[in-house]
């Protein structure tokens, strides 16, 4: 199926956020791995720019998943309004992509 597979990403405003995300996602059996990288972000909220580090999160899913996985996300996030951006992925090594559908069923 074209577009089965999809990257999730989020960011949270600490390491410790992001590890227990990460690790609830995963426990769930809503993606198959999170990455977790160290960012920082330049952004306009409440009509202040802010300049703050963050954490990002990469989750690796399967489409169907991605209506539950946004729902834990916005349970479970500290931000009011939680970056939750979907891409899908057009391609990958057939083992790894298994690998992702083998993790989240």
């Amino acid at each position: 199926m074209q577009n089965e597979y999809v990257l999730v990403l989020t960011t949270v405003a600490s390491e410790e956020d992001a590890a227990d995300l990460a690790r609830g996602i995963v426990e769930a059996r809503l993606a198959a791995c999170v990455h977790i990288d160290v960012i920082r972000s330049i952004y306009r909220w409440k009509g202040e720019v802010h300049n703050e580090p963050e954490w990002r999160l990469n989750i690796k899913t399967t489409a169907v998943h991605y209506a539950q996985l946004e729902r834990f996300i916005k349970a479970h996030h500290g931000y009011e309004t939680p970056e939750i951006v979907r891409i899908e992925i057009a391609a990958g090594s057939q083992e790894y992509l298994a690998w992702i559908r083998d993790s989240v069923t």
